[in-house]
């Protein structure tokens, strides 16, 4: 006796298609938006880990005044090894800005003086 196949019918399989499509168009402005929100996470934390280290060095020029004090927003550049690759210090003291050069996203810290 033989056995009756059993499979998809092409109806099933387009159903499925369509469902798929439906999900993918609905999750991909999620995914895209998560790049944008990197981005600024990114330069957040360069600014942190900035004024982090500008205050670090504030505390060693008070503690002894042979070690240089961070003055401006540019001087913060030679912190740490430096800026990131794609960078960008700038502002006005005592509010100094991080600019992500390619995305525009910008995050801010402020310079103890």
């Amino acid at each position: 006796m033989k056995k009756a196949q059993g499979g998809f019918t092409l109806i099933e399989l387009v159903m499925v298609i369509v469902i798929l499509g439906i999900l993918a168009a609905v999750a991909m402005p999620k995914f895209v938006d998560l790049s944008s929100s990197a981005k600024t996470a990114a330069a957040q934390g360069i600014a942190g880990a900035l004024a982090s280290a500008a205050v670090i060095s504030y505390a060693q020029h008070q503690v002894s005044s042979s070690v240089a004090q961070i003055n401006s927003c540019s001087d913060a550049s030679g912190l740490v090894g430096g800026t990131a690759t794609g960078y960008i210090l700038g502002g006005t003291n005592p509010t100094c800005t991080v600019l992500n050069a390619t995305g525009g996203d910008t995050a801010t810290w402020i310079l103890v003086q």
